[in-house]
């Protein structure tokens, strides 16, 4: 059996995070606020740990929501009132990152989970597992582009980031934190180092490309998939500036 016969549900998976992540890593770049979706992936996590710690599992997609759309309150809020906007939102990843630590510290697998709420496993994705991201991305992605051009002030602000919110509520559960953080910034990244091609459709098609690759790898070499695509991906987005800069400079 294929690789392409064996995990087609996870390449489809990997394909249908980029197409979502690749929509609003272009726009935060943009913007220049880097660091919302990792501070707003790293709040709705806390969301999965309370829903380990306190129900049993339960209620996760909920909770996560819930507090990614705190988040994106919050962020939405402090673009327009907080001076030094990433120096809050760096803090208020922070204040994620440690919440999580602290409910998880005297659970018997807190580690264990903690890690996988970083950078999860998509490898062994079913057919099953597909129907939901994209019913819900493929919405996400419709409303964000009838709409939010359309709208001003902090209502755009609102919607952007309400929108990233819930796209992260399903992606940090199926992918992890960190595995969001690259699919948002190293597609669109490496596409504005680029002039040749559309930015849209060049983020598409490379951040296809790395995570499939990425996932080949790690299946390969029996590596953490979710930490592979990040640290590959990483990578290529790291020496892909360097080469640009050095580019540059000589030219």
């Amino acid at each position: 059996m294929s690789l392409v016969e064996l995990f087609w549900p996870a390449f489809v998976l990997a394909m249908l995070l980029v197409f979502i992540h690749v929509i609003f890593g272009l726009e935060i770049i943009k913007r220049g606020v880097i660091f919302t979706d990792l501070a707003t992936g790293q709040v709705a996590a806390i969301g999965v740990a309370v829903s380990l710690l306190v129900f049993d599992g339960k209620y996760t997609f909920v909770l996560t929501l819930v507090f990614a759309l705190i988040a994106a309150l919050l962020i939405s809020f402090a673009t327009y009132r907080v001076k030094h906007v990433e120096a809050f939102i760096g803090m208020l990843y922070a204040l994620g990152a440690s919440s999580i630590i602290v409910l998880l510290s005297n659970s018997a697998e807190g580690t264990e989970l903690f890690a996988k709420l970083q950078a999860n496993d998509i490898l062994f994705t079913t057919p099953k597992d597909l129907i939901e991201p994209a019913l819900l991305y493929i919405s996400i992605a419709t409303i964000f582009w009838l709409f939010y051009k359309k709208t001003e002030g902090f209502l755009k602000e609102f919607m952007f980031f309400a929108l990233l919110a819930l796209t992260v509520t399903s992606s940090v559960q199926l992918a992890g934190v960190l595995v969001v953080f690259v699919l948002l910034i190293v597609p669109a990244f490496l596409s504005l180092l680029q002039n040749r091609f559309s930015k849209l459709y060049f983020s598409w098609f490379v951040g296809t490309i790395v995570i499939i690759s990425s996932m080949i790898v790690s299946y390969n070499y029996d590596l953490p998939t979710g930490y592979t695509i990040v640290f590959l991906a990483s990578l290529i987005g790291v020496l892909s500036a360097l080469i640009f800069s050095y580019k540059n400079v000589k030219g």
